[in-house]
């Protein structure tokens, strides 16, 4: 079993970090091109593992590039892992403060960003789906519904 602070290397594909600014979740815009997954739909920051870093590791590297905000491994405060058809994928999530936003640049990939309520991403019809269903998870509703139609 992979240890929870994602320091263990256990082959893993990726990571992502839930990332919140205040209360509101940060968002990225992915590209609108064919040859990515999940084009023109809503991510989180983080990607695909290099060399051998660790999952926490990749997290905060993809973060760093994508968004151009710096976290310590102490600002990280919770961990899980999941695996998807493409192999084992780390869920981070940090909480910082909401003045941390004035440090958000958007590195060379998507198209934009912005801060979202976790349960609008959660509902949002261009979340990506098993991003949103982690977060859900992580927020306690169990992967039901966040939504109230």
């Amino acid at each position: 079993m992979p240890k929870p602070d994602g320091s263990d290397l256990t082959p893993f594909s990726g990571s992502k970090l839930a990332l919140f600014l205040g209360s509101d979740l940060l968002v990225i815009l992915r590209d609108d091109k064919p040859d990515i997954p999940w084009p023109g739909h809503w991510d989180l920051p983080g990607g695909g593992r290099e060399g051998e870093e660790s999952p926490l590791d990749c997290a905060l590297r993809e973060t760093r590039e994508e968004i151009g905000l710096q976290l310590t491994p102490a600002e990280v405060s919770w961990s899980t892992s999941y695996l998807r058809p493409h192999g084992r994928v780390w869920f981070f999530a940090a909480h910082l403060p909401a003045r941390r936003a004035e440090e958000v640049r958007l590195g060379d990939e998507g198209q934009e960003w912005r801060l979202m309520s976790p349960q609008s991403y959660c509902c949002h019809p261009l979340a990506v789906p098993h991003f949103a269903e982690q977060l859900a998870l992580y927020l306690g509703q169990g992967g039901g519904p966040l939504c109230v139609l």
